[in-house]
């Protein structure tokens, strides 16, 4: 079970997570879980270019270190990196000092002050260690994207239909979210640029 947008209640009541960037100006916030992605990634930075599209990558620790040149790639065209934990653990069923040192592992190599939890799942405990260091991103939109009993088009509805100014957004760069990621992702590009919204990288700061 997933929230296609994030209820409100939930903001209000864990005020540690980052769920959007509110602001006067009509930006959106793309950010892509679980890269990077030997096939995945470089088509989306081919399409983000395309749009002067910027956006914010939380990529495991252990595909990092097979894809360096990828993640080069992804800062090079002037995108964030976050740190979305080595090996993809749920924080929910690892004690404090496991997941933590998961996340350092990752951070060593990536070097970067934004986290995002593999699943979405905290402990308190783990909150209050990572907000030391860390900015803690959640989201306000996840589409589904990996969802494999929804269709492109309706992943693509979702993402227009919930996104606003200040949103966060989550895709997926893994086999089960390419289909409908990579349907969707142009689409909702085009039709935001035509509305006069631009795409920003999550500030580090």
């Amino acid at each position: 079970m997933y929230f296609v947008k994030t209820p409100k209640i939930f903001q209000l009541f864990f005020k540690n997570y980052i769920w959007q960037i509110p602001g006067h100006k009509k930006s959106i916030y793309l950010t892509f879980d679980d890269g990077p992605h030997k096939e995945t990634t470089p088509l989306v930075l081919n399409i983000l270019e395309k749009y002067n599209a910027k956006a914010t990558f939380f990529v495991l620790g252990k595909n990092a270190i097979k894809h360096p040149e990828l993640i080069e790639g992804i800062r090079s065209r002037g995108h964030g990196i976050g740190n979305h934990g080595y090996s993809h653990k749920n924080g929910w069923g690892q004690g404090e000092e496991e997941f933590i040192q998961d996340v350092e592992k990752c951070n060593k190599i990536l070097n970067t002050a934004l986290f995002r939890p593999p699943f979405g799942k905290l402990t308190k405990k783990q909150t209050a260690k990572l907000k030391e260091k860390y900015k803690l991103v959640f989201w306000t939109v996840m589409p589904g994207d990996f969802d494999t009993a929804i269709t492109k088009q309706r992943c693509l509805a979702r993402s227009i239909k919930n996104t606003h100014k200040g949103t966060i957004i989550v895709f997926h760069e893994n086999e089960k979210a390419k289909e409908n990621m990579l349907y969707t992702l142009p689409l909702f590009l085009k039709h935001f640029s035509g509305k006069g919204f631009v795409f920003k990288p999550i500030p580090q700061l």
